[in-house]
Order: structure tokens, then C-alpha cells, then sequence
């Protein structure tokens, strides 16, 4: 099927490759005019040269080039980037068919040295692209005194539950990094970090739902790239962020840049200390064989908090207009201390009359998390626009040290306490983590806007994690040894990935291959168990464009990706919240596999912007949590295990839009409708899920003087069936009003997220609870 598919592509090419369209384009690069490195993301605009009005507006890529197509006649090009001085180019005229080659655009710094520190850069909120959105932290008011999990869940396209797991467009399995890398500041688990990372250092986010084969192929609906701030403007220039608000939490953050002749330093700091309370209420009815039902009502709340500190440092080194070398450090260090007290309601046959018992659990947790990284990466130009070559090496260490206290008192249906002990527990988890990471990439420019890619990704990562748990009885601590364990994770990655493209006319193509090695090991001490999984796969992908004219495009996409069993699926042992919930991992767990295909359509007008997706997604040996029950001591126990579903079918459509009503009102929102049906029969007969749903957003800012600012945002969530249960609707609207200070130097923002209190209110309507119906099942091999 693969072949079929790769052959299919490139007859598909093969016959674009020769189709003529008659189309004008003006092309070029935009670089630093010190440091000859290109500037991405810049923006270059095509205007009027009557009343210079707006006619068309593109970003520059990662190399820095741009394209623009336009009809024929006489235009005003304008290339401009923060911080730089903007450069004009007048009386540009095309004919028909023309292709106007405007070279290496080489932008001079704004030579400023600053008596004060600036705090406000105007960007823009949103930034469309056909292959990837783009998001500026520094213009949401409502995020930017949050967390980058916060600033995460208002983004197009992505979710963030209450446990800090992302999703994006309502699928799992999403690959983040920062700084196009795989990061130690987000923690052991992957997304760990994001509650402690501020908002302050955060520059932009991009969203890429079908990523290109530079990068891995992990993460099976798409990727999140997190842009740290980093400035290369001549002489001394930064930001200060103090931030604090209810719930508890307060910040400090700050960014610094020093450039001199061939050397820039960069530097950013933050502190974070947050308390963030939540409320959970859980609905669960049991069927038995034998035709009795049981009901399990479970209320409370926990609070996730503690303080974090996050400190990076680099420098770049131009050693040459062809040559220039980076060097970065990162260190993040998180405590925390979470506290949760919920109260189990059991009833049998009827619910909510016949109550039969009653118990309370509470767990104080204390986690302690320093994490470290080192990067060096080289760059070298050629003398060809577009030549270049790229090397890098990044070291990255990860320890996650936690304390956990359990505590469960019972109680009868009438609330006297019953003639049995209080359930103490106790458990010690410490995981660590080290990797090392190389990249190589090469990109060599051919023709007019041709382009061959090729590179290399080799990873190698080990985990080693040691959990024990105790119990008290007879006035000692217990080891329980069917749940404590020492559990290894060695990861060999290597790939290796070519891609080549180029624009005929209106249309533009690239055709890309992936291939990666994974080598899994993992390894259980106490038993001696050792499960060596190897395999290679191949991830083709391909990129259609089309321009309908100078601001209207469409493009087609197809890629395969994968999701690798993470750590934590693959340990066989038992991990647990409390006595009622349990978890273990699946060592015999296959990756997943997914075939995605978009279509995306991107139409500008002179104040008003819409981009829109239909997309696809076909999966096979997906991954979910699956529960399954038993009972002891008349309770029922909860053990969630991963395991390989069938398939998973996804499909929706997405639209996201900007609009300026006038100068000073901007609007722009999202909306996404999907559908997925997942297939678990292969392994239970009742596990099949059909969901429809949908959510949205909206943001509106006024600009009411000069320098006050406006911010209303608005979110909602539908209902959505899950594959054993149910999660319904949410609603939240956030605030937020911004004035400069200090004459322009300085911005003060207040904030309020969730004004209505949906998101936690103390007593929650029963239609709100996240229900679930499941079958008890006597497995006695699943019971620890």
C-alpha cells in the first residue's frame, strides 16, 4: 500500500513538473544585515503605489525566503521585521509570466541602545500559513501572565485537560518541542513542564497538523514548536514581566540580549508560583453477570501547586558572513506539593436510594524536578541564496523525585465509621532521564524556487525509574512488593529524510521521505523480564499547492506518522492515585499508526483573513487507556491498563479567521467540527466509540486610546462520548485590559480567566459529571 502510494505521488509530480502557467511572482530573501542570517517570519508586503494600500501579504520561511504572485502591473514591495529598519522597493512592474527576482534583502537592526528596558513588541496575534499556524504570545493580554499550558489551551486547533494533557483537534498523541527540539523543560513525562514554563518567555507557538519529514515522525496528529524569546538587535535591549493574581500565583520573568560585533548573548529567566484548585466529580455504574448493578459516585478536589524556576543562557559567535555557531544552556527546577481529598459513594441496584457504604481518600504529594540541557549548533552558508548546512548536538538530563501519603477512612450507608482499619499507604517514585540527541540538515537551492532537503536525526535516551510503595499494618511499613519495582527504558532512534520540491507557475509541489530505525528495550529488575521491540518504517509525505491568485491558495497534503508507546505504557508494574485507582503499562504495546490527509484553502482581503482545513485521519493500533474492575473488600477497584485498539477513523473541518472591523477593533476566532469512530472490538466487544463534537473560540480586542487595551475571549467545548464514557459541555470567558506605562517603555495587564467560575465550581450539576458505564470483570491475573 505504501508503494502504491509513493507511486502514485510522483506520477502525480511527474505531470505537474511539466504544466506551464502563466503567473508574475516576485521572489527573495531577507537576512540580517551583520549576522547574513535569514530572518523567518518576517513579513513583506505587496502595496499600492497609488495610496500604498495593502494587496497582498506573505511571511518569509524558515530560510527566509518569500513569494509572492500577483497580477500584472506596477506594485510598492515593502519588507519589514521587529526591530529592524523596514526596506521599500518602488515602481516594481510585471509582465505576463514574469518571474522578478529581488535577491538578498539584507535588514539593518534599529540601532538603539535603550535607557530603559521595552516591554511591547507590536505582532500580530495570529499568523496563517497554509502548512502551519503561528500564534505571538506577546499580544494575547489574557495569556500572557499564565503558564504555557494556559497559553496552549487558546490556541486554534489544541486542548489541554485538567491533568495537563494536550490534544490537538481533538486527537491525542501530540509531539511538542521547543525550539524545534525535543526539550528537559518539559520534564519526564513530555508535558510536564508546561504548567511551569511562564508565558513571558515564550515568543511564538506554531501549530503544524502535517509536518513536514524534517521532522520526526513521532506525534500522530501533528506538532507544537515553542519558540523561546532570543533577540540579535545590536546593543543592549529586553523585557521585565511581574505578574500575580487569584488563585495564588505570582511570577517573575525577564529576557536580556547583548549584541557586540560578532558576539550576541541572550538570556532568559522566570519564576513561577502557582496553586491551581480543580474539582472533579465522577459518575461510574458497574453491570454485573448476574443482572445486579453498582453505582460508585465519586466528589472532591485537589490542588496542584508549588514554584518553579526556569534559566537559560546561549551566545552566537559570527564567526564569518558564511559561518556562525550557537551554544545554549537551560536549566529548570520545579517544586511541588499537590494535596486531593475525594469522597467514594457506593451505592447497589439504586442510585442515589440504597447507599451501602461510604469511604475517604487524601494523598499529599511533595515532587521535586530539576532538569538541565546543552545544545551547540553550526551553521554554515553558501554563497547561493538558500545553501546551507546545519549541525547540532543537544544534551538533555531529567530527574522527577516524588513523595506520595495516602489515607483512607470508611464508613457505612449510615456514616458511622466501620469496625476496620484506616488504609495508610505510602510511595517513593524517582525517574531519571538522559539523552542525547544529533541532527544534521543540507539544503541545496535549484532553478528558480527549486529545492533538495536532506538530513540526518539520531537519538539515544535511557529511563530508569524506581518506585516502591508501603504499607502500615502491625505498626510497621510493609513493603507491598506486587507494586513496587525497578522498571529501565533504553530508546535508539535513527532517521534519515530527503525532500525536493519546486513552483511551476502557479503551482508548487515537494515530495518528502522519512525513513527511521526505533529500537525499544525495556527491562524489569525484579522478575528479569527484558522486552526488545526493533523495527524500521518509512513515512512518506507530500505538499500540493495551487494559487488562484495573488491572495488566494489551496494546498494538498498527505503524511504518515506514528506514536511510540511512551515510557510509562510500557511498565508492567502497578502505579497508583489511590487504593480505588490503579495503572499499569503493557509491555507487549505496538506503536500506532496514522495516515493523515488535508485540505487547506487560505483567502486575505485588506482586513479580513480565513484559513480552512477538511482533514482526514485513518489509524490503526491505537493506543487508549482501557479500565477494567474488580473487587476487594466489597470495592470496586479501577485498573486502567494501555492496550492496541483496531482503528480509529477522524475527520472534521476547521476553520480559523481575523477580521478588522476598523483601526481600532480586531476580531479573529476558530472553529472545529470532527467526528472519530474508534474501533476496539478486537479487544472487548463493547469497546466502540462514535463521537461528534465540536468547539470553539473567539477573541475580540479594542483598542480603546492609544495606549489602553481591551481583551474579551470566549471558549466553548461540546459534549463528547469517549470510548467508556462521556465528557460534556464547557464554557469559559476570559477578560483582560492592558495600558502603557513609562511613556510607551513599559505595559501594565490585568486579567481574568474564566469569569463566570465554570471551570470550578463547587457543586457541579449532574449533567456535568464525566460519566462512565463499564462491565465488571473477574480477571483475577489483573488484580495486584
Amino acid at each position: 500500500m505504501q508503494q502504491r502510494i509513493l507511486l502514485l505521488t510522483l506520477l502525480l509530480l511527474s505531470l505537474i513538473s511539466n504544466v506551464s502557467l502563466n503567473a508574475q511572482t516576485i521572489t527573495g530573501t531577507l537576512t540580517d544585515q551583520d549576522a547574513s542570517s535569514p530572518l523567518e517570519f518576517a513579513t513583506v508586503t505587496l502595496l499600492s503605489p497609488q495610496d500604498s494600500g495593502l494587496l497582498k501579504g506573505v511571511v518569509t520561511d524558515l530560510d527566509g525566503r518569500f513569494s509572492i504572485d500577483t497580477k500584472v502591473g506596477t506594485y510598492l514591495v515593502k519588507a519589514e521585521f521587529v526591530g529592524y529598519q523596514a526596506q521599500y522597493f518602488n515602481n516594481l512592474t510585471l509582465t505576463e509570466g514574469q518571474t522578478l527576482e529581488l535577491g538578498k534583502i539584507a535588514l539593518a537592526a534599529e540601532a538603539q541602545v535603550m535607557e530603559a528596558i521595552e516591554i511591547r513588541a507590536e505582532k500580530s496575534t495570529m499568523q496563517m500559513a497554509l502548512d502551519k499556524k503561528i500564534f505571538n504570545v506577546g499580544k494575547d493580554l489574557a495569556s500572557t501572565s499564565g503558564s504555557a499550558a494556559e497559553v496552549l489551551d487558546n490556541i486554534p486547533s489544541v486542548q489541554v485537560g485538567v491533568e495537563g494533557e494536550v490534544s490537538l483537534r481533538g486527537s491525542s498523541g501530540v509531539r511538542i518541542l521547543i525550539d524545534g527540539k525535543p526539550s528537559s523543560l518539559l520534564g519526564v513525562g513530555g508535558t510536564d513542564g508546561l504548567r511551569s514554563l511562564p508565558a513571558n518567555l515564550i515568543d511564538r507557538i506554531e501549530v503544524i497538523t502535517n509536518p513536514s519529514s524534517r521532522y520526526e515522525a513521532e506525534g500522530m496528529s501533528g506538532i507544537i514548536n515553542i519558540i523561546l524569546k532570543k533577540d540579535r538587535r545590536q546593543g543592549f535591549n529586553g523585557s521585565f514581566d511581574l505578574t500575580g493574581g487569584l488563585p495564588e500565583s505570582a511570577g517573575v520573568s525577564f529576557n536580556l540580549n547583548y549584541r557586540k560585533d560578532k558576539l550576541n548573548f541572550f538570556t532568559n529567566y522566570g519564576y513561577n508560583h502557582r496553586q491551581r484548585p480543580t474539582i472533579r466529580n465522577l459518575y461510574q455504574e458497574f453491570y454485573r453477570e448476574d443482572g445486579t448493578t453498582s453505582f460508585v459516585d465519586q466528589t472532591g478536589d485537589r490542588v496542584r501547586g508549588g514554584q518553579s524556576h526556569n534559566f537559560r543562557f546561549g551566545a552566537d559567535y559570527f564567526a564569518n558572513e558564511k559561518n556562525t555557531i550557537t551554544t545554549s544552556f537551560a536549566l529548570r527546577r520545579s517544586n511541588n506539593n499537590n494535596t486531593s481529598d475525594f469522597i467514594y459513594r457506593n451505592y447497589e441496584n439504586d442510585f442515589p436510594g440504597n447507599l451501602t457504604g461510604i469511604s475517604t481518600c487524601s494523598e499529599d504529594s511533595q515532587e521535586i524536578e530539576p532538569n538541565l540541557e546543552f545544545s551547540i549548533n553550526h551553521k554554515k552558508t553558501y554563497e547561493r541564496d538558500g545553501h546551507e548546512w546545519s549541525n547540532s548536538i543537544q544534551y538533555r538530563s531529567s530527574v522527577e523525585d516524588q513523595f506520595s501519603q495516602f489515607e483512607e477512612l470508611f464508613f457505612d450507608g449510615d456514616l458511622n465509621q466501620v469496625d476496620r482499619d484506616n488504609l495508610l499507604q505510602r510511595a517513593a517514585n524517582k525517574e531519571g532521564e538522559g539523552s542525547l540527541l544529533f541532527r544534521s540538515d543540507y539544503t541545496y537551492p535549484f532553478a528558480d524556487d527549486g529545492k533538495f532537503e536532506m538530513g540526518y536525526f539520531g537519538s539515544l535516551r535511557r529511563i530508569d525509574n524506581d518506585y516502591l510503595v508501603e504499607q502500615f499494618a502491625d505498626d510497621t511499613w510493609n513493603v507491598l512488593t506486587n507494586l513496587s519495582n525497578d522498571f529501565n527504558y533504553d530508546e535508539n532512534i535513527q532517521a534519515l529524510y530527503a525532500n525536493v520540491g519546486n513552483k511551476k507557475g502557479r503551482v508548487s509541489y515537494q515530495i518528502e521521505l522519512r525513513a527511521e530505525y526505533s529500537s525499544v528495550l525495556t527491562e524489569l529488575l525484579q522478575t528479569s523480564e527484558v522486552n526488545d521491540r526493533n523495527y524500521i518504517n518509512l513515512f512518506p509525505s507530500a505538499f500540493f499547492t495551487y494559487d488562484l491568485s495573488a491572495s488566494n491558495s489551496i494546498q494538498l497534503s498527505y503524511s504518515r506518522r506514528l506514536r511510540r508507546p511512551r515510557f510509562r505504557d510500557l511498565n508492567p508494574f502497578f502505579t497508583f492515585s489511590d487504593s480505588r485507582n490503579i495503572f499499569r503499562g503493557n509491555p507487549n504495546l505496538d506503536p500506532e499508526f496514522t495516515h493523515s490527509f488535508e485540505a487547506s484553502h487560505i483567502k486575505y482581503w485588506d482586513k479580513a483573513s480565513i484559513s480552512s482545513s477538511v482533514y482526514y485521519r485513518r489509524s490503526t493500533g491505537v493506543i487508549e487507556r482501557i479500565q477494567s474492575l474488580f473487587q476487594e473488600n466489597g470495592e470496586l477497584i479501577t485498573v486502567r491498563q494501555p492496550e492496541n485498539l483496531a482503528t480509529s477513523d477522524a475527520y472534521g473541518f476547521e476553520f480559523i479567521y481575523t477580521v478588522d472591523p476598523t483601526e481600532w477593533w480586531r476580531i479573529n476566532g476558530s472553529a472545529n467540527f470532527y467526528r472519530e469512530i474508534v474501533d476496539g472490538t478486537n479487544f472487548r466487544e463493547d469497546l466502540y466509540q462514535d463521537a461528534v463534537t465540536w468547539f470553539t473560540r473567539i477573541n475580540s480586542r479594542f483598542t480603546i486610546k492609544k495606549a489602553l487595551d481591551l481583551q474579551l475571549r470566549a471558549n466553548y467545548r461540546a459534549p463528547r462520548n469517549t470510548t467508556q464514557g462521556r465528557s460534556l459541555s464547557l464554557t469559559t470567558i476570559d477578560f483582560a485590559l492592558s495600558k502603557d506605562v513609562f511613556k510607551g517603555k513599559g505595559t501594565f495587564t490585568v486579567g481574568v480567566r474564566d469569569i463566570f467560575n465554570a471551570a470550578f465550581t463547587e457543586v457541579l450539576p449532574k449533567e456535568n459529571f464525566s460519566s462512565q458505564s463499564l462491565n465488571i470483570k473477574e480477571d483475577l491475573d489483573k488484580q495486584p
